[in-house]
């Protein structure tokens, strides 16, 4: 089974005045949240959807996935955690608190202000996982990277070739995920930001599988309207 769980958790305090999270906003026809979740919806790869958010936002997405996704019996809107990990871990114990699991279950992790992924990276998350046990979505860096210990001076600047900036899904076995988040020490809990670091920090190998330019992530008033130009360029097609 197959898994898609949303992380909707960001307030939006980067988009500027807006009190509405940047999941919420509107592009094109309906809000960000949606698009997001639609893509998997119609994915044939995806059997259930659980999306994660800010508790008192909960009621209001489920009546956003009412409005638009009116015949949707697989997709669950369920409470996240207080950090991106919290919310990934809340994801695991909604899966195994309502869904029976095996050694092939399959969570496809995603940001849900990431409205514009493809197909073809959903459907390489899901066979990356299953042979693999872990993968990440990259893109090839194409501005040069520079390392600073003191956030003043240079400290290096590694070779470009050998660089990849992340996106999302991150996908896994359940299982194998489960029992890595379980060997952490409260140490390494508390750094990590990401979980395919989970996998990293204890030597288990993440495959990369190849992103998209355009599969970028909402953060700032710019990413909003460069966003509202591709949905209108798609609205076009």
């Amino acid at each position: 089974m197959v898994f898609a769980a949303i992380f909707a958790g960001g307030k939006g305090s980067r988009m500027g005045h807006s009190d509405t999270p940047k999941q919420y906003l509107e592009l094109g026809s309906k809000p960000v949240i949606i698009h997001t979740i639609e893509k998997f919806f119609v994915n044939d790869r995806i059997d259930t959807i659980i999306v994660l958010c800010p508790k008192p936002w909960v009621a209001h997405t489920k009546d956003l996935v009412k409005k638009y996704i009116p015949q949707a019996e697989n997709i669950f809107v369920t409470e996240g955690g207080e950090t991106r990990n919290g919310t990934l871990e809340n994801a695991i114990s909604y899966i195994e608190n309502n869904f029976e699991t095996d050694e092939d279950t399959v969570i496809v992790t995603h940001d849900a202000v990431r409205p514009f992924l493809t197909h073809r990276i959903i459907s390489e998350n899901v066979d990356a996982a299953i042979k693999y046990g872990a993968c990440d979505t990259v893109i090839p860096a194409t501005d040069t990277i520079v390392r600073s210990e003191d956030n003043a001076l240079i400290s290096e600047i590694p070779d470009r070739k050998k660089m990849y900036q992340g996106q999302t899904p991150q996908s896994f076995r359940l299982n194998e995920l489960k029992r890595v988040i379980g060997s952490l020490t409260e140490e390494e809990k508390a750094i990590l930001t990401d979980a395919c670091k989970i996998f990293t920090i204890k030597n288990k190998p993440v495959y990369m599988v190849e992103g998209e330019v355009f599969n970028f992530k909402i953060t700032f008033p710019y990413d909003m309207k460069v966003a509202d130009t591709l949905m209108k360029g798609k609205d076009a097609e």
